[in-house]
């Protein structure tokens, strides 16, 4: 298994909050979202950048986004 390699990851992580202590360490950062009951910020950038450049990361949100509602 390889390591991960967090500046590539950080690099490429598609979460705007650039000031983020879990940038680019994915675990870590799935982990602490569904600790607070919400998704990854890179799960809303799948959808648009609009979405995920409202720091809403919560699942009735995404949910409405996805449902379209």
């Amino acid at each position: 298994m390889s390591e991960c390699n967090i500046k590539e990851r950080e690099d490429s992580c598609a979460c705007t909050y650039s000031s983020c202590s879990r940038r680019g360490k994915c675990i870590e950062c799935i982990q602490y979202h569904l600790n607070m009951d919400q998704l990854p910020g890179c799960v809303f950038a799948k959808i648009s950048k609009e979405a995920e450049v409202t720091y809403n990361r919560d699942f009735k949100y995404f949910a409405q986004l996805i449902l379209g509602k």
